[in-house]
């Protein structure tokens, strides 16, 4: 463990950037995704451009869609500490 660095965050990303990012990763348009989830266009581009909260429901349907965990969607900049340090 002595040659562990930590990996440091280079880039801050909001919840509605890291929706944007995994819809465009799996190549979905929004409209596509809508469909997918059930969730209107309107609130997707709402959450994608920050004027709409997620929220723990539509995380959930988000990242099944996204083939992701929600907490990738909800916690895009979350640091993880090391537990075996404590």
């Amino acid at each position: 463990m002595k040659n562990y660095r930590k990996a440091k965050r280079t880039i801050e990303v909001s919840v509605g950037e890291s929706v944007r990012i995994m819809r465009e990763l799996q190549e979905f348009s929004q409209s596509e995704l809508a469909q997918l989830t059930g969730i209107p266009q309107s609130t997707i581009s709402g959450i994608e451009n920050n004027r709409i909260k997620i929220g723990v429901e539509r995380a959930k349907v988000l990242g099944r869609a996204l083939k992701c965990h929600p907490a990738v969607l909800v916690f895009p900049g979350w640091e993880i500490k090391d537990l075996t340090a404590a």
